[in-house]
């Protein structure tokens, strides 16, 4: 007796043409994020703000980094698969671009404006430090490309966890050498405020937010690899 011969050319067809759909779908998603970052960013560069609204800002934006961490972890949390962590890290990541974003942006026209008082640091130092964090922070985004696959801010999710070059030293070198350039900008503007600011406020809100959500993020995406690697790496140096 002859058996009827089945065809999977049609099923596969369609899981390939969902597939499509459903990257095409992400694609948008991300664009019109990364619309509304820009919208954001932009109307905070270009926004005019009383002295008392721009300090306000600038310290209130970055006390909400952390609230979103907590939030996005609850979120997680709930249904802790590698799909949900995909589809949530994204507007997350979106959502701390124009906190942090706009609060840099703020801080930068606040803390020159109201200083508190001039630390006379040379910026004949200032300036070579930010140049020299400034390009390896870069390095880091270039490591992250190759060995993860991906690129920051949730641009391009990374694809396997980074484990070489800089990221063999530190779990967090990007945010390591992006802080240290904050730290050299706040130093070269000669600001106690901008010093303060950067050094208690920003820094601590970005470790948090790693500390909550990132690494959670991580852990739920790249399971016992992450937890290895995280037991043998330090989270800075």
């Amino acid at each position: 007796m002859r058996t009827p011969s089945v065809s999977y050319s049609e099923p596969s067809a369609s899981r390939l043409s969902r597939s499509k759909l459903r990257g095409l779908k992400l694609f948008l998603f991300k664009l019109a994020g990364l619309a509304v970052v820009a919208a954001c960013l932009r109307l905070a560069f270009r926004s005019t703000f009383s002295p008392f609204c721009d300090i306000a800002l600038m310290w209130v934006l970055v006390a909400l980094v952390p609230l979103l961490a907590w939030a996005a972890r609850g979120l997680l949390n709930r249904r802790p698969t590698a799909d949900r962590a995909t589809l949530l890290t994204i507007p997350i990541h979106y959502l701390e671009m124009i906190l942090l974003g706009s609060a840099g942006i703020i801080a930068f026209r606040a803390t020159q404006v109201h200083p508190i008082a001039r630390v006379p640091f040379p910026q004949s130092i200032s300036w070579p430090l930010m140049q020299i964090f400034g390009v390896v922070a870069t390095l880091t985004v270039l490591n992250l490309a190759i060995s993860g696959l991906g690129l920051p801010f949730a641009a391009v999710l990374s694809k396997k966890l980074a484990t070489s070059w800089l990221y063999r030293r530190s779990r967090n070198p990007m945010g390591l050498f992006t802080l240290l350039f904050c730290i050299a900008a706040a130093l070269w503007m000669q600001s106690l405020h901008a010093i303060l600011w950067t050094v208690l406020w920003l820094a601590p809100a970005w470790i948090l937010y790693v500390r909550i959500y990132e690494e959670r993020e991580l852990e739920v995406r790249f399971g016992e690899s992450y937890l290895q690697y995280k037991s043998r790496t330090p989270f800075f140096l």
